[in-house]
């Protein structure tokens, strides 16, 4: 083999491994379980919306439990088709004042869904649980997930140390972070407002783009046929 033949296979090799690391990064990271809120301003009413693509080890996922952080009194679950959801409860060590003036003595801890099919591994679903954040600007809050499965369970429930990422953790749990009320008071109505203003928008955007493009192919049209044309005449001239 010469040399020019073995650098192009190094270069190969090299390539192929490189990739193949990067293919088992975005699995591993593709496994973890996701959470995305569509607020996260203080006070502000938000959906937090749970993602997962994988089962256990390849084993399919029969049931999501969410736990919800101490910060959260209540939470309100989503009906979801193929899943059946249930409120948990729990004592609290002593009654709490909230904000309404309304004393509890027990909050929701958890949220559980179970499927009524076991989800295939590999296939992805989402579930969705609404909550009120809390005034707590600059704090992260962590939802654990108990992700049960045909065969073993997997426990998102880590939480990265300060400073540590949580791409460091083998099973990290969902946070996100609290960040400033925003200033109408309810940062989910403030969303809303804007994807509801920015939906026409986007529409007229599309229906000019498509006119410009229809009117571009029209000319290329005609003026194709006019170049035709000419080419014709310049034929029969010179055969006369």
């Amino acid at each position: 083999m010469n040399t020019s033949s073995r650098r192009t296979l190094k270069t190969a090799l090299t390539a192929a491994a490189t990739a193949g690391l990067l293919a088992a990064g975005a699995s591993a990271a593709s496994a973890h379980v996701h959470v995305t809120p569509d607020s996260t301003a203080a006070g502000s009413t938000s959906v937090l919306t749970f993602s997962f693509a994988h089962g256990c080890d390849g084993s399919p996922t029969t049931g999501i439990a969410i736990s919800l952080p101490a910060e959260l009194d209540d939470a309100t679950p989503t009906a979801h088709p193929g899943w059946e959801v249930k409120k948990v409860t729990e004592k609290l060590d002593a009654p709490k004042k909230l904000e309404s003036g309304t004393t509890i003595t027990e909050r929701t801890s958890k949220i559980v869904y179970t499927a009524k099919t076991p989800l295939p591994d590999g296939i992805r679903d989402t579930l969705q649980v609404q909550v009120k954040v809390p005034a707590a600007e600059g704090k992260t809050l962590a939802f654990p997930v108990l992700q049960t499965c045909e065969k073993g369970k997997t426990d998102w429930a880590q939480v990265p140390a300060a400073g540590q990422d949580d791409h460091d953790l083998e099973s990290p749990a969902p946070t996100f972070t609290v960040t400033a009320a925003s200033a109408d008071g309810d940062g989910h109505g403030a969303a809303a407002a804007h994807e509801v203003a920015a939906e026409p928008a986007s529409a007229t955007s599309s229906d000019g783009g498509s006119a410009a493009a229809g009117w571009t192919g029209l000319v290329a049209g005609l003026l194709g046929l006019v170049a035709g044309g000419a080419a014709l005449l310049r034929t029969r001239k010179q055969k006369n």
